[in-house]
């Protein structure tokens, strides 16, 4: 299969690419590598995958690589990640989470893609949880412009295939966790503590620590991604475990693989229109997709550290 990656050189997405080399499939990355990393793809690339180093708010250096690659399936993870970006600049994030995913799906149509798999957010679109764990048909109440870019970005791609024909899914992530994961976003949380872990320090837990999220490991995701683009579902499709994992939870675990040594949190003041509580069902995806999360919160943690180490 012939694949292009935006975001390719990111976390989840340079997890992605590393997958689909493996198997076999070509492989193009399109990343400006501006939260993107070389050195994520730098294996991938001496493995044939071609890098393109293009702004996703360019439309035609969008077309044109796409075109050029001539991808079966695109996998769209290119976006804005930071919540409080978002927040202090909504019409950047608008432009690259909205605008930027236009141009890829005007750009996959160009290229006569048959499947674009769309990158989009479970937590950040629902908000405060309402129903726990959260369907798909969950009320649509993003705390943060970021959730509401992706809810459009969705949008767009439900239009790209009512308008155009083009086939196209999005999911729904929680919060993703694993090796190479940056300390931007939400799962950030994660990364952060894993260093303090590894240097000694102490994590800094905001509010009372009770927070929950969803959390679900890289090497799902991607197993996720691949098997929507083998199917014909469309619309939103939730990518999560189901369980409400807090914050103090995630110190908890670590502490545990922390040799013995001490790993207490420092409190800090709560931080303001944060989402208390969010997990999210993922019976569609079992269904249509036939995925399901196979790696629990410890397990994960424990591929997170080794990666570190």
């Amino acid at each position: 299969m012939r694949a292009l990656v935006t975001g390719g050189a990111g976390f989840i997405g340079s997890n992605i690419v590393d997958t689909l080399l493996e198997r076999g499939d070509e492989v193009t990355v399109l990343d400006d590598l501006s939260t993107g990393k070389r050195e994520n793809i730098e294996a991938a690339m001496a493995n044939g995958a071609q890098l393109r180093e293009v702004d996703i708010r360019d439309a035609s250096a969008v077309a044109e690589a796409m075109v050029q690659a001539k991808p079966e399936v695109v996998f769209h993870l290119a976006a804005q990640i930071d919540v409080r970006r978002s927040a202090a600049d909504p019409a950047a994030d608008a432009r690259i989470n909205v605008e930027g995913t236009v141009n890829v799906l005007e750009g996959a149509r160009q290229a006569g893609a048959r499947r674009v798999v769309n990158t989009s957010t479970g937590g950040a679109i629902y908000g405060e949880g309402r129903t726990i764990p959260a369907p798909e048909d969950h009320p649509v109440a993003p705390e943060a412009p970021y959730g509401l870019s992706k809810f459009c970005a969705e949008n767009y791609c439900d239009l790209f295939t009512r308008f155009h024909g083009l086939s196209t899914v999005s999911l729904r992530y929680g919060n993703v966790y694993g090796p190479r994961q940056d300390p931007l976003g939400e799962a950030g949380v994660v990364a952060i503590f894993c260093g303090k872990l590894l240097e000694g320090g102490q994590p800094t837990v905001f509010g009372d620590g009770l927070q929950t999220r969803d959390y679900v490991y890289v090497g799902d995701v991607v197993s996720a991604n691949l098997l929507a683009a083998e199917s014909d579902s469309t619309g939103a499709i939730n990518i999560g475990t189901g369980v409400e994992t807090s914050v103090l939870d995630i110190v908890e675990a670590l502490a545990g693989q922390a040799d013995g040594s001490g790993f207490e949190p420092e409190m800090a003041e709560e931080r303001p229109g944060e989402v208390r509580h969010i997990a999210l069902d993922a019976s569609r995806a079992q269904s249509d997709l036939g995925w399901q999360a196979e790696v629990g919160i410890s397990d994960g943690l424990e591929r997170t550290l080794a990666s570190l180490r």
